[in-house]
């Protein structure tokens, strides 16, 4: 299956994502400075599904055919994720942030590294500190039904003021994240061109674009968290 998902990448990035890598930069980066090369866009191939037997996760493999990130759920734990490079060694873990006192739970946390155990990060100094708080917008609570989520610098959402929002619908895969004071975006969600060789990849396989400058590890970050709000 591996062997299968690269074979899907290279054909479908190199010869259609990349043949025409100028405009499809272009088109993300309307507001940006046109000193950022195109070529340096990042595209990576997602597929919603663990390299593991009986494993829950993602599989992410690079334009080049090869592994890139991973992520394998063996707890089936859906409030704790890690993501992992091709070697298996934890990048960033991601946490829903338990508060007893309220209902609905819509903060997210983001670690470096791997963290065990309990997530409130006010709860004991030597614990590891978040370096982001992601929080989902209730729709309820706002009239911007196109955003889905903000997400905050040093793992708190006390302020007003946030880092970079996301914007779309992660459904139809169809998601950007912006940053918040340039409006410019930094990554974008899209779906997998529809057919290859007769082959449908629906809404399981998609591709992340990820802008020059921008951590591509973070950025897949965000789609483990949109996958934990959304699906």
């Amino acid at each position: 299956m591996l062997l299968f998902l690269k074979s899907i990448s290279f054909r479908s990035l190199n010869h259609q994502d990349f043949k025409n890598n100028n405009s499809s930069c272009k088109e993300l980066t309307t507001t940006t400075s046109s000193s950022l090369s195109s070529s340096s866009c990042i595209f990576l191939t997602v597929w919603r599904k663990s390299l593991i037997f009986s494993c829950k996760g993602f599989t992410v493999i690079g334009s080049d055919g090869n592994l890139v990130y991973r992520v394998d759920n063996y707890s089936g734990r859906r409030d704790q994720t890690i993501l992992m490079d091709a070697s298996g060694k934890p990048i960033l873990t991601i946490c829903r942030h338990k508060q007893k006192l309220r209902i609905v739970d819509n903060n997210w946390f983001i670690y470096e590294g791997e963290v065990l155990g309990d997530h409130d990060y006010k709860a004991s100094s030597s614990r590891k500190k978040p370096i982001f708080c992601v929080k989902k917008q209730m729709k309820i609570l706002h009239s911007n039904i196109n955003v889905l989520a903000h997400v905050y610098y040093h793992g708190t959402s006390s302020g007003k003021t946030y880092s970079y929002i996301i914007e779309g619908s992660y459904a139809n895969r169809t998601c950007k994240v912006l940053d918040a004071k340039s409006r410019n975006v930094v990554a974008e969600i899209r779906k997998k061109q529809a057919v290859i060789g007769g082959v449908t990849f629906g809404l399981e396989v998609f591709v992340l674009v990820v802008m020059p400058g921008f951590d591509s590890g973070f950025a897949m970050a965000m789609v483990l968290l949109l996958d934990q709000m959304f699906s």
